[in-house]
């Protein structure tokens, strides 16, 4: 580029593919330059103002004003990109380009060359603003921008650069590791985010993860891990490890980069769980503690605690405190004072202390994370539902005393763990998860209603000591509330009421009166509505709610008396996910909602035995049965929906999965439940028609060899499997193949035939379990502990029954599954010691839920202990309140009992799917017909004993249901009420004998 001075010429040679040679332009036409005109020349004469050079840029003042020979002549050459220099120049003379991160890098390089001191102000303002944004929303700059500016910043010596970009990253750690280029970054920059003070993550195993991808990311990286001093290893050692979640820390047993650090890890956890949770900031230790610290800053949106046991107050309160104060002694011992013998104050005593301590660590939240908006509380993903479970223990779990006192919060009795939710300081929750906490009260929702005036989402799922006068408390005074989780609870009538609160009747009023009445109420605003497994509920009050929710987006209406007209009533047409599982709905009313709302993504209508049979539920007539067939039902899901999660039985068929092929082309999980029936050629095709699939489960299937080896080699992103009670032969081929993304494997009465060695072969090729689901699996003996633990130390679940002799010898080796949640042994050996009880309770801090079997008792019993103040798991014990008249027809069942084992267990090689059903349909019928004709025939067995038959499943319901019937008496089964299992429906193929 050629510069002419006084006027002054630049002369440019840097554009390597020129349209032309030579261009001339000048300065003073600047505003009306077309920059990719003249990009397009080789060399480029630019006519500038000598002074306005000498005066916006030391480069120019020293060529131009000093002694050089330059300062003589009138152009001088610069070879420079040609499209930075005409950027720095129109910026020089008063016409400045913005900013942006395709020309940060550039611009600001060349501000530096030529030494424009107002650009590179401006380059510096701009990295500084971009980089203290918040959000996703308010990002200009990618993962990979921020590398090379990083590196732009070392070459250069530019300390600012490399410390904006450190924090950047840090302030924004959650959102880069999920980035492609996450592995690109280098390791000094990472080091240095990782030891930043504002380095924001969801939780320490979210960052664990992400070193973890960062280290699989290069062989190098990996390699060096191998030597003690790598730098590899320094990086790792910046993991807090006693902030892990158990069940992680174990599984990391197995993991090559990671497995020098997990004892220590798991040692840490378990020793600090030893702690009573009133333990002091004394016995955590002296010094900073910041091993202990969570890592909270003022950029904090979410914590995420699941799984981490050992967070007690004092670790939630040191990690609220400014380091400096977790040093000052006077302050410890300030605290020290307030929170002695926290566990033997009585209420009035313990109202002074606890508001010294929920003062100071929730004050100390809201100044150091004022956009904490979220909290999620769950403690059990799969809490112990009352209207679930017949078998109990003797001894419930026993709640420590600091459940019970008074907060002197308006005198509310509260739970101490959720106690501060009675803090008016945290008004600005948003979203509250208590999934699971059977020790919420009325009196805990009393308060939150009170001062979490904003709260919008509220999952209550299996707090079964809430009331449902306690939740319509609530929810009539938390008005902003737009998504209610309430499934097995007690939530009924007074909370629909509660609901529907300003709606006035429909008598007198206008349609437009009564639609304005509807959108104040706050079923009008509801997204998100969950009551499943609810009883409390009737048909009445339900299709009233539902006229009402012209907003939902979620409906799990599952295990509720639902019949068509609360469908029917129903009037939005944004729903995305419907879960009507179990309930007695047909095919006309599911074809009412899927034609209204073509947005729905997910659809669970598993176990509904009136889908497909022709029969309207509607009552008194008031809406006519639809002429929809499942055929036409399935055409409009196909034709309307774009579902990414479906669960189906009854009506599902390989002609079926034809039509719906448009509509589950990116389904992520599918489950085909008991009725539905794909064949052996559509589950063979099930991996190409829905690739992304990353959950399957089968029940009642006919699967071979052939159909999971191509589910699992295909399937590469599947987590979830299950196959329960399939047909067809299965070998140990179909698990020969790594599969190292399932997370959950269930295997019921499909694999009789596995042994110790299968075993191995599983835990090598499904090596990242964390759910384990046996059932007879009949070979396998009491190495069998010894495999799973040492295979799959992280598990969290594990259910082994009839599992042929794995506790004969008793259970030592799976006590080293230190992470384990919930613990299902039954019919495996009649070798459990009688202590079990107590001995898993102290070995596995993590158990919540045990099922055991009497039969297996070594001694006939267990011990479960009684001692008060002791927390225990929830027990399940085989050990079942019959009515009288039981041991009259024990006998009898017991046998046919038998013959059902019999019939799932024998070979069906060469018979069809339904051939094979045949005997098992035969002794339900038998079983259902036995207690049928006792109770309603000869009238010899009371009601309460034939409630209980039906109960637990020793008849089938429906069956029955249908025999009371005109014209349905010597109904064979219900599947031979459906067309294509008829000869022109006139004779059930079912066998006569």
């Amino acid at each position: 580029m050629t510069w002419w001075f006084s006027n002054v010429s630049i002369l440019s040679k840097r554009n390597q593919r020129p349209i032309s040679r030579r261009l001339s332009v000048s300065t003073a036409e600047i505003s009306s330059w077309d920059l990719p005109t003249i990009l397009c020349h080789q060399i480029v004469k630019i006519k500038a103002n000598r002074n306005r050079l000498i005066e916006q840029s030391s480069y120019f003042n020293g060529l131009l004003g000093g002694s050089f020979r330059e300062s003589y002549l009138d152009h001088i050459s610069i070879q420079w990109n040609l499209e930075t220099l005409m950027s720095v120049l129109k910026f020089m003379f008063g016409y400045p380009d913005d900013v942006t991160r395709d020309n940060f890098l550039p611009l600001f390089e060349g501000a530096l060359f030529f030494g424009v001191e107002m650009l590179i102000l401006k380059c510096k303002i701009w990295l500084s603003e971009v980089t203290s944004s918040r959000g996703l929303g308010s990002m200009q700059i990618q993962l990979y921008d921020l590398i090379r500016i990083w590196k732009f910043g070392l070459e250069h010596a530019n300390d600012f650069i490399p410390e904006l970009c450190t924090s950047y990253l840090a302030k924004n750690f959650m959102w880069a590791m999920s980035c492609n280029s996450f592995g690109d970054v280098p390791y000094n920059l990472l080091l240095s985010c990782i030891k930043h003070s504002q380095l924001t993550v969801d939780s320490e195993r979210h960052l664990c993860d992400a070193l973890q991808v960062w280290l699989a990311s290069d062989t190098e990286r990996s390699e060096s891990l191998s030597s003690p001093k790598g730098d590899c290893m320094d990086i790792l050692k910046q993991i807090r490890l006693s902030l892990l979640p158990l069940w992680f820390a174990a599984g990391q047993r197995q993991c090559c980069y990671f497995s020098k650090f997990a004892d220590e890890s798991i040692d840490n956890v378990l020793g600090i769980m030893k702690y009573p949770c009133t333990s002091s900031l004394t016995a955590l230790g002296d010094g900073d503690l910041c091993h202990l610290r969570i890592r909270l800053t003022e950029y904090t949106k979410k914590v995420d605690l699941s799984g981490c046991p050992q967070f007690k107050p004092a670790i939630l309160l040191l990690s609220m405190l400014p380091l400096s104060y977790s040093m000052d002694t006077k302050l410890r011992e300030t605290f020290e004072q307030s929170s002695i013998n926290l566990e033997h104050l009585d209420g009035d005593q313990y109202q002074i202390s606890w508001g010294l301590w929920s003062t100071s660590s929730f004050d100390a939240v809201q100044e150091k994370c004022p956009l904490l908006s979220e909290v999620d509380l769950t403690v059990d993903i799969s809490p112990v539902i009352p209207s679930q479970v017949s078998i109990v223990s003797s001894c419930p779990a026993t709640m420590q005393r600091i459940s019970t006192v008074n907060f002197g919060i308006n005198n509310y009795p509260s739970n101490a763990t959720l106690s501060y939710m009675s803090r008016p300081l945290l008004s600005n929750i948003t979203k509250l998860t208590l999934e699971g906490r059977i020790d919420v009260s009325d009196s805990d929702l009393q308060n939150i209603a009170e001062f979490c005036v904003s709260l919008c989402y509220l999952n209550l799922k299996g707090c079964t000591s809430v009331t449902d006068a306690g939740i319509s408390v609530l929810l009539l005074r938390c008005m902003e509330l737009h998504s209610i989780v309430a499934c097995d609870t007690s939530f009924g009538q007074n909370s629909i009421l509660a609901l529907c609160s300003t709606t006035p009747t429909v008598d007198n009023c206008a349609a437009s009166q009564i639609e304005k009445k509807h959108s104040q109420s706050l079923a009008y605003k509801l997204q998100t509505l969950h009551m499943g497994g609810c009883k409390g509920i009737n048909e009445t009050s339900l299709s009233e709610l539902m006229s009402q929710t012209h907003m939902l987006k979620s409906l799990c209406l599952r295990e509720i008396q639902l019949v068509d007209n609360a469908l029917y009533s129903f009037s939005g047409s944004s729903l995305e996910m419907l879960n009507i599982s179990s309930t007695k709905v047909s095919d006309a009313a599911l074809a009412h909602i899927v034609r209204g709302n073509p947005g729905l993504k997910c659809l669970k209508a598993r176990d509904c035995h009136n889908l497909f049979q022709n029969e309207s539920k509607t009552q008194g007539g008031e809406f006519p049965s639809s002429s929809y067939s499942c055929t036409e039902l399935f055409f409009e899901l196909g034709k309307t929906c774009k579902l990414e999660e479906i669960a189906l039985g009854w009506g599902l068929s390989g002609f079926s999965m034809e039509v719906l092929k448009p509509a589950i082309a990116m389904l992520r999980a599918m489950t085909v439940g008991l009725g539905g029936s794909l064949g052996h050629d559509v589950l063979k095709l099930l991996p190409t028609v829905c690739p992304f699939l990353e959950s399957l489960i089968l029940y009642y299937q006919v699967i071979s060899d052939c159909i999971i080896i191509n589910i699992v080699e295909s399937l590469r992103h599947l987590q979830v499997l299950a196959l329960c009670y399939c047909l067809g032969e299965i070998s140990s081929l179909s698990f020969k193949f790594s599969m190292p993304n399932l997370r959950k494997l269930r295997l019921e009465r499909v694999t009789p035939w596995m042994s110790s060695d299968d075993l191995v072969i599983l835990t090598q090729n499904c090596a990242n379990l964390i759910k384990l689901s046996l059932l007879g699996c009949r070979l396998l003996n009491s190495d069998s502990q010894q495999i799973i633990s040492n295979g799959w130390p992280g598990l969290i679940s594990i259910h082994l029954e009839d599992c042929g002799e794995v506790t004969k010898n008793g259970v030592a080796s799976l006590f080293n599954c230190r992470a384990i949640e919930d613990l299902l042994l039954r019919h495996n050996g009649p070798g459990i010691q009688r202590n079990f009880i107590v001995d898993a309770a102290s070995k596995m801090p993590m158990l919540r839920k045990l099922s055991l079997d009497l039969c297996d008792a070594s001694e006939g019993d267990f011990e479960i202990p009684t001692c008060e103040g002791e927390i225990m798991p929830k027990v399940k014990t085989n050990r079942v309140k019959y009515p009288e008249g039981w041991e009259l027809i024990e006998p009898t069942l017991s046998e046919l009992q038998a013959k059902m084992r019999e019939a799932e267990n024998d070979p069906h090689d060469g018979k069809r799917k339904c051939e094979a059903l045949w005997p098992i349909f035969k002794i339900v019928h038998q079983k259902s017909r036995y207690i049928f004709d006792l109770y309603h025939r000869r009238k010899e067995i009371s009601k309460e004993l034939y409630e209980f038959c039906l109960e637990q499943s020793y008849a089938d319901r429906n069956l029955i249901a249908k025999w009371k019937k005109p014209g349905y008496e010597r109904l064979c089964c219900l599947r031979c009420m459906q067309p294509r299992d008829h000869n022109f429906q006139t004779t059930c193929v079912c066998p006569s004998s």
